[in-house]
């Protein structure tokens, strides 16, 4: 058994200060360690893949000498599977994964855990991360520290250390509350625009026109938005999701924080919003000033042959307000755009959802550029990794 100031001072010093996850109690002692030290980052995330999404945006933006950890249950890696495999290994953005060991074979657990902890090595392997067992004497701290980062750094993908029951000594819970949390005493007044709803095209041709290239970056949702802007304009400071659905915001929030002097745009649409509604409700407590989140909704799945949506039947715009952002707008009218954009002294993430026609050029094509190519140009873009 070690402690929890062994691990996380050793992880420190190689450049892990960024921590997102999803509670366990095999975890209590890090997350109780990393909550009472300012200096460290942690972001209680809605779910586990929310919070690979997340240290994924902050390795996009990180330096050589800053790195992630997301942390999580092993029935967590379920919703991590798709940001494991169509993100970080598409993109190659390496970060560590602790992940406990609910259900190890040969040791009682609860009947959910049956299934989840035998087939916990083979879900990684399968999913092509290395793991190994998460160090339990001081001394194999930093060997297996070591093993991962110089294989994440070899490889540009995640690595992975499980963890048994009683591998980390009891931490005592200090701060009751978390860091980085936002609190507006007054949630924001949603501002309603009406007007002739336009193409996406023309809504993506009005966001490129707000954000300039040299402090602005845009991180775009899988499907046409991602293409369609590709199509338009394809700028270095721009990044285009194809895959994991619904990550496209948490990713955002990742690299707001961990870059507070690059203004950071989610392009959402309405599927994907649905997707991953959790989020609203960590971009609205933990959401800088510096983030923008915009929602294209067209109340279809077009991308995939133009399936109708829920969307219309929801008022995005007030949930976010009531989660927490600092702005939210709603309308059909274009200069919805301009106004999110423009609003000044606002502190917190902001939000804005355009009502927008179906419709995409028949000739619209796809990316050239690779994902890996893509990550790698925005990186240099912005004096990342």
């Amino acid at each position: 058994m070690i402690e929890a100031a062994q691990f996380v001072e050793a992880a420190r010093e190689r450049g892990f200060d960024w921590y997102a996850g999803v509670p366990c109690s095999f975890l209590t002692p890090f997350i109780n360690y990393v909550l009472q030290d300012e200096s460290l980052h942690y972001v209680s995330a809605a779910n586990e893949g929310d919070a690979v999404a997340l240290i994924a945006g902050v390795e996009l933006g990180a330096s050589r000498k800053r790195r992630g950890i997301a942390m999580m249950q092993n029935s967590g890696l379920g919703n991590a599977v798709s940001p494991l495999t169509s993100l970080t290994w598409t993109f190659r953005l390496p970060q560590l994964l602790i992940v406990t060991w609910r259900g190890q074979p040969g040791v009682h657990d609860e009947p959910q855990h049956a299934l989840m902890g035998p087939i916990t090595p083979q879900m990684l392997e399968t999913m092509e991360i290395p793991w190994e067992l998460f160090p339990t004497e001081a001394d194999q701290i930093g060997p297996a520290l070591d093993r991962a980062t110089q294989y994440m750094d070899s490889t540009g993908r995640p690595y992975a250390l499980v963890m048994q029951k009683g591998s980390v000594a009891p931490f005592e819970l200090k701060n009751t509350g978390l860091s980085g949390v936002r609190v507006n005493a007054h949630p924001a007044t949603v501002e309603r625009f009406e007007g002739e709803r336009v193409t996406r095209h023309e809504a993506l041709r009005q966001v490129i026109a707000n954000t300039p290239k040299d402090s602005t970056v845009v991180l775009a949702s899988t499907g046409f938005c991602g293409r369609e802007l590709y199509a338009i304009d394809d700028r270095e400071n721009q990044l285009y999701l194809v895959g994991s659905m619904g990550c496209v915001t948490p990713m955002a929030l990742g690299l707001a924080l961990s870059r507070p002097d690059l203004r950071v745009v989610a392009l959402d649409g309405d599927g994907a919003a649905l997707m991953r509604m959790g989020v609203f409700a960590t971009l609205g407590a933990y959401g800088p000033s510096n983030l923008v989140h915009l929602l294209l909704d067209n109340g279809a799945h077009e991308s995939t042959g133009g399936q109708a949506t829920v969307s219309r039947a929801v008022d995005f715009a007030s949930i976010a307000s009531a989660c927490g952002y600092a702005l939210a707008l709603d309308g059909d009218d274009i200069g919805v755009i301009d106004r999110l954009f423009d609003a000044k002294d606002v502190n917190g993430a902001r939000f804005a959802r355009l009502s927008i026609r179906t419709g995409t050029p028949g000739d619209l094509p796809r990316p050239k550029i690779t994902p890996e190519d893509v990550r790698a140009r925005l990186q240099q873009h912005i004096g990342g990794r």
